[in-house]
């Protein structure tokens, strides 16, 4: 079932592109794998390939949404691991199929068996699922905010202009991270129609 999410975002992609995107479709893969990690005990088979299907999707207009809001993300982290993670938390609400219970420290209760929507469970999990996320979500960003004001008030967020021009991995490590990509770009100049997603390289699987 995973080689299906990756195939949703690679042939979602493709009218785009004209092109079969081997970086969007690796991290189509790992979208799939983030968003089953929340619902994976309670969802059916059908219910695994439905919402890994959405996920590759989501990925890449999370992907067009830091571009549009000029955020850096390079390996598209946050899309697979951030936006595909929230898609999967809201997955249960929808998808739980009414088989299994919440697991405890003796097994599983399925005396209460977990329901999402789509199986005539109602919104209450969906909406505690929505709150959940939520919660986490601004916890995140205003942990990390303040993080970073502090970094920045040392004076060592940013690198030097030399260093922004000549890219990280040359200038902080001496060697370029995708020598490949340098390497296609030299012999072809990327065009303007190849231009829309760029999460070319895939996110770290943790």
């Amino acid at each position: 079932m995973w080689s299906r999410r990756g195939l949703s975002a690679m042939l979602w992609l493709y009218p785009r592109n004209k092109k079969f995107d081997c970086g969007i479709t690796v991290n189509g893969f790992l979208a799939g794998l983030v968003a089953i990690t929340c619902p994976c005990y309670w969802v059916s088979p059908t219910g695994a390939l439905i919402l890994g299907a959405v996920a590759g999707v989501v990925c890449i207009y999370a992907v067009d949404l830091l571009e549009w809001l000029r955020i850096d993300d390079p390996v598209g982290a946050w899309p697979v691991h951030g936006a595909c993670g929230i898609w999967g938390t809201l997955s249960l609400g929808l998808l739980a199929c009414g088989k299994y219970g919440a697991s405890g420290p003796t097994g599983a209760d399925d005396s209460s068996p977990v329901t999402g929507l789509f199986y005539g469970g109602g919104t209450q999990l969906l909406v505690a699922q929505l709150i959940g996320s939520a919660s986490i979500t601004a916890a995140t960003f205003a942990v990390s905010m303040a993080m970073f004001y502090a970094v920045k008030a040392t004076g060592t967020l940013r690198v030097s202009r030399e260093g922004e021009l000549e890219g990280l991995d040359l200038h902080e490590h001496g060697a370029p991270a995708y020598p490949e990509l340098l390497l296609s770009e030299a012999i072809s100049p990327p065009s303007k129609a190849t231009t829309g997603v760029t999460a070319g390289a895939p996110a770290v699987a943790e």
